[in-house]
């Protein structure tokens, strides 16, 4: 992509994500900010949508550019305790779901899923929160999961269901109540992207807890919070309307933008 276009992009995308940190959650409270935030949502997936092609890359970098720090973003340990089993047996008996409006569910093993085609990129993370880190990432392409699955005719959306508690359904983390765990969700177009991956490894090694362990979504031409962390599962939806309060995400429902592009 020319220079001039990415700028323009990710100036775009600062202002929605300087209008996130600065009080979104309180202008999502109310209609007029709602309606607002959709607006300009909106506005980034047309601009993105006009200016790229589904094609279109993200930028890549040489090794050289690997940062030095990579700041994890979101969750970086999850205490639940299915996921701390997954950790103490070294990710042995994890198993990622693929189910929904598909043809053939698939369960495929950390083994099964790095004897599949693999891709490899060097690509710069943008957090909401303003700070950016360059880090190179293996995983699977999300597309050959998709292609194994066999998507039915009437499949929108992907789902991606992950191992860490967020809160607990009324509020907090109290014990005893039941977990609403990260969940988030992207277009086919995103989803069929080439960059579009899940990683199991990060600078050549295998990917570190609090980077999201042991599979994590890479989605180069979108927010950092778009790249679900602690796969679980993969759901391939019509609509997302019954996926939490219906706005895509966890941090979607919370007033976040659901199309995040960059």
């Amino acid at each position: 992509m020319a220079p001039h276009r990415r700028r323009f992009l990710r100036g775009a995308a600062g202002l929605l994500g300087a209008a996130a940190l600065g009080g979104c959650d309180r202008l999502a409270e109310t209609a007029f900010g709602r309606r607002t935030l959709k607006l300009g949502e909106d506005a980034n997936l047309f601009v993105q949508r006009l200016l790229l092609t589904p094609q279109s890359l993200a930028r890549e970098f040489p090794d050289s550019a690997i940062s030095a720090y990579f700041k994890p973003n979101g969750t970086i340990d999850p205490s639940d305790e299915a996921y701390r089993a997954l950790v103490a047996d070294q990710f042995s008996g994890f198993t990622l779901a693929v189910d929904g409006l598909v043809e053939a569910p698939q369960a495929l093993s950390l083994s099964d899923l790095r004897a599949l085609p693999a891709r490899t990129q060097i690509t710069r993370h943008d957090c909401v929160e303003g700070w950016s880190s360059i880090g190179k990432w293996t995983g699977v392409p999300l597309s050959e999961i998709l292609g194994r699955a066999r998507l039915k005719p009437e499949a929108r959306y992907v789902v991606f269901h992950c191992a860490d508690t967020m809160e607990v359904a009324g509020g907090g983390l109290e014990e005893g109540g039941t977990p609403i765990r990260y969940y988030e969700s992207i277009e086919l177009t995103d989803a069929y992207h080439p960059q579009t991956i899940l990683a199991y490894d990060m600078n050549g090694k295998a990917l570190p807890v609090a980077h999201g362990a042991p599979l994590r979504l890479r989605l180069e031409r979108q927010l950092g919070y778009k790249m679900a962390k602690y796969v679980m599962r993969v759901e391939v939806v019509a609509s997302l309307a019954r996926l939490g309060d219906g706005q895509g995400g966890y941090w979607e429902d919370r007033g976040y933008e659901w199309y995040a592009g960059i």
